[in-house]
């Protein structure tokens, strides 16, 4: 069988597939820039670990926790909650409660300042309570309730 003779321009030596290495074409990285990157992503690992960790143990651990225990309808126009707060030493909050009526309205609502455990407080109401509810407590660094 007869071949056709091929077309085209022939094909130069330096494009054979033996002659085409593409680090004597475009040379080769040097060493240290793998050393770079992996040094770089492992300080920005580093730092967001650290990160993380100090988030967690940061809103971990409150300087103000506080817990609604207890709650009577004294009647037509007050409410009486007992709050207990776990606070800090000389650290200084302030908590809310709510005293909210049977259409789920709030009636009451009261700002005090806690003291360490048990804190018994009475909520005045427009009209007759159903239940009382804690907002929270906060600290000036400390601005979600707890």
């Amino acid at each position: 069988m007869n071949q056709p003779p091929p077309t085209g321009p022939p094909t130069p030596p330096s494009a054979s597939p033996r002659g085409t290495d593409l680090s004597e074409r475009y040379g080769v990285p040097a060493p240290w820039r793998r050393t770079a990157l992996l040094a770089s992503v492992a300080v920005v690992a580093l730092v967001f670990v650290g990160w993380v960790a100090w988030a967690a143990w940061f809103h971990g651990s409150p300087a103000v926790e506080s817990e609604l225990t207890a709650y009577d309808v004294a009647g037509e126009h007050s409410a009486t909650a007992v709050v207990q707060v776990s606070l800090e030493r000389g650290v200084d909050a302030s908590c809310r409660v709510r005293a909210l009526a049977e259409d789920h309205m709030t009636v009451g609502e009261l700002a005090f300042t806690p003291t360490d455990g048990r804190n018994e407080v009475e909520v005045r109401t427009e009209r007759r309570a159903t239940s009382v509810e804690l907002v929270g407590c906060t600290t000036p660094d400390q601005q979600r309730p707890r």
